[in-house]
């Protein structure tokens, strides 16, 4: 992730390298991030009673309540004129649990199967991006892959969705690569997953988490596939160390304070605009401003994997939309030409935005979704 960061941050001019004073010190930089504690209120959803509407203005902080929101809003989500849901495949067989993991949080997790008799080709397991969930929109997504034939499974991390936490906070990123490792290795030990192999696949700022994930375990996947992934901040935008001195000291003081203030970055996110629209939808997505430690763990994360690029090793697939201002696609190109995997590739699509999967025009969208299963099908169909 790099512009994404500096987006979300929103901090006037003081992570632009170029705006740098060198008489600038510690202290005012200091003075000059506002941290809130307070949440942003939703805007009403247009076209939805006053009785949902207020639903969903409820306090996010906590998963109760995002899993009260969530259960008041599913069915009018699979209602809504997106190709993902107008065109999904019949009988897909879907599963949704909660798992304990070892700091005793309830993670959500969900799996999308074939229709009954069809053999399971591999396992695809999926890491959502910041703010997300693999519910809403994902769902779609999961349901066009194992539509052609995959077991596609998926965890909220911890502070998301529907698992636990505090929304919006990462107290540590390893820590979420560590849980998407519990919960992948209990998912990759079901029965229908015996003896066919196992894909990484990740989102953004699951990127980031699918590829702390490999190489903390190097031999455990078969494969990885990355949208738009977090794994390098661009030079442009990296900001200057005081910057992040300050940002650090800020964290240690203030960890689950949120920056100020809030930026609406969802012209960013959808090509087309009537896919924009139906982002008012995703009522527990966490779109308020980042929190403190979570923005100072997001950069260690980037930091972290872009030193440790030479050693992605896996089959690999990178996809992104050529014109993405949240995630730099020359980033993907880095991470293409740096990683030693002997079958890689990289596939850029011209004039497309952040959300390739479900933001842009619904040819796009489809062309997107059938290279991954080709991709797939090139790699689990027996020679």
């Amino acid at each position: 992730m790099d512009r994404a960061l500096t987006s979300r941050f929103n901090i006037p001019s003081t992570l632009s390298p170029y705006s740098h004073r060198r008489s600038s010190s510690l202290a005012a930089i200091t003075r000059r991030i506002t941290p809130v504690i307070v949440s942003a209120k939703r805007s009403p959803i247009e076209g939805v009673s006053e009785e949902l509407n207020l639903i969903a203005s409820e306090e996010l902080d906590q998963a109760p309540a995002r899993r009260r929101v969530r259960s008041a809003f599913v069915d009018l989500q699979l209602q809504l004129d997106h190709c993902l849901f107008k065109k999904a495949p019949v009988g897909i067989r879907t599963e949704e649990w909660y798992e304990r993991n070892s700091k005793g949080e309830e993670i959500f997790c969900k799996c999308w199967l074939p229709e009954a008799g069809v053999k399971i080709k591999a396992a695809v397991c999926f890491c959502h991006g910041y703010g997300s969930t693999c519910t809403f929109l994902f769902d779609g997504i999961a349901k066009q892959i194992a539509g052609s034939g995959y077991g596609v499974y998926a965890i909220d991390h911890p502070g998301f969705g529907l698992s636990d936490g505090l929304h919006g906070h990462i107290p540590s990123f390893d820590d979420l690569a560590d849980n998407a490792i519990q919960q992948f290795t209990k998912m990759k030990g079901r029965p229908e997953l015996r003896n066919v192999p196992r894909f990484l696949f990740g989102q953004s700022m699951g990127g980031a988490i699918a590829l702390k994930v490999h190489l903390k375990e190097p031999q455990a996947w078969d494969g990885l596939i990355l949208v738009a992934p977090m794994c390098k901040i661009s030079e442009d935008v990296k900001p200057p160390m005081l910057v992040l001195n300050a940002l650090i000291l800020m964290s240690t003081l203030f960890p689950k304070a949120k920056l100020f203030p809030k930026k609406d970055m969802s012209e960013l996110f959808f090509r087309d605009p009537s896919k924009r629209k139906l982002a008012d939808y995703d009522v527990i997505c966490y779109d308020d401003q980042t929190r403190l430690k979570t923005a100072v763990e997001l950069l260690n994360a980037t930091r972290d994997i872009e030193m440790q690029v030479d050693k992605v090793s896996l089959p690999l697939l990178i996809l992104h939309g050529a014109a993405d201002r949240v995630t730099d696609p020359n980033v993907s190109k880095f991470l293409h030409e740096q990683a030693i995997s002997e079958d890689k590739t990289l596939k850029l699509y011209p004039g497309g935005y952040h959300c390739i999967l479900e933001g842009d025009t619904d040819e796009n969208i489809f062309t997107v979704i059938n290279d991954i299963v080709a991709w797939l099908d090139a790699r689990t169909t027996p020679k």
